[in-house]
């Protein structure tokens, strides 16, 4: 299994999004852009920011920066991916939010995907705010869209409205080897939507889980632990985001690219009875509100 930071799985509107993306979730405004700029130039063809994070301005001016210095790169190439806020659900909120993304990444033209952030409101607003960007995605500004954070109950939600013209393209939600979300993950293959895991690495914090330590000593000796979480992500068939503050572990977690885990140290890493959260306390697909 040859892949690269530049390979591709296919949307079900036929746009390519690289299988690895570079996450920014808590990466402070002064820092985005010169860690998505070196990322860019280190190989990763794919950012994934949200208004909730306050950095999108700097991951886009990054991204456009780069393609300025690289001729060889097209824009169809680089992959930016933004996401409406909880704070903005509802119709016009959402609209409004989605014409200041648009404007934050008006270098790059378009927003290759826009997601909803997490389906923390209520069914009115969620629709409304499913409605609007719709609306954005049949006008051209946005090249494909999704959700985040959907459990099946509020993905049936969707696919049963009756206002719904464009099915959503991606689902995006906390994954890892301690937290397979087996049913959930089945449900989104089986309607083609594109599975991207958040926290991969889980935050660094199973980095020292025996099992971990073991298969790096015994299958993986030189790999680090987020290679080989990264990894598992990539052979689950989800594409990983995960985020660095540090051009060297960016780097690093490159080369989860360029090795395979075998079939049995897959199933000896892959642990459906457990649900660990990097971020207890906070998971809208269990709580289904």
């Amino acid at each position: 299994m040859s892949i690269t930071a530049s390979t591709t799985k296919t949307l079900t509107n036929g746009v390519k999004i690289p299988v690895l993306g570079f996450g920014t979730y808590e990466t402070p405004k002064e820092k985005a852009e010169s860690i998505v700029h070196a990322a860019f130039k280190q190989g990763y063809r794919h950012v994934d920011t949200a208004q909730l994070y306050e950095n999108e301005r700097e991951c886009a001016t990054a991204v456009a920066k780069f393609l300025k210095e690289s001729p060889k790169v097209s824009r169809d190439q680089v992959f930016y991916t933004t996401k409406v806020a909880g704070d903005n659900h509802g119709y016009e909120k959402a609209k409004k939010s989605i014409i200041e993304s648009l404007e934050m990444a008006k270098e790059l033209e378009y927003v290759d995907l826009f997601l909803i952030h997490n389906p923390c409101a209520e069914t009115e607003k969620r629709l409304g705010t499913y409605k609007a960007l719709q609306e954005f995605y049949k006008a051209g500004k946005i090249k494909a869209i999704g959700v985040s954070s959907y459990s099946i109950k509020h993905l049936e939600e969707l696919y049963s409205w009756e206002g719904l013209e464009v099915k959503p393209m991606v689902n995006q939600f906390e994954l890892n080897p301690w937290l397979t979300r087996k049913d959930l993950v089945k449900y989104c293959k089986e309607r083609d939507l594109v599975i991207e895991a958040f926290s991969p690495i889980t935050r660094s914090k199973r980095f020292s889980d025996p099992v971990v330590q073991k298969l790096l000593k015994e299958s993986y000796p030189g790999r680090t632990p987020a290679q080989l979480l990264i990894r598992w992500s990539l052979q689950m068939g989800f594409v990983p985001l995960p985020k660095s503050v540090h051009e060297d572990r960016a780097e690093s977690n490159l080369h989860a690219l360029d090795f395979e885990i075998s079939a049995e140290d897959m199933k000896t890493l892959t642990h459906d009875g457990e649900h660990f959260l990097a971020q207890p306390g906070f998971d809208p697909i269990e709580t289904e509100d």
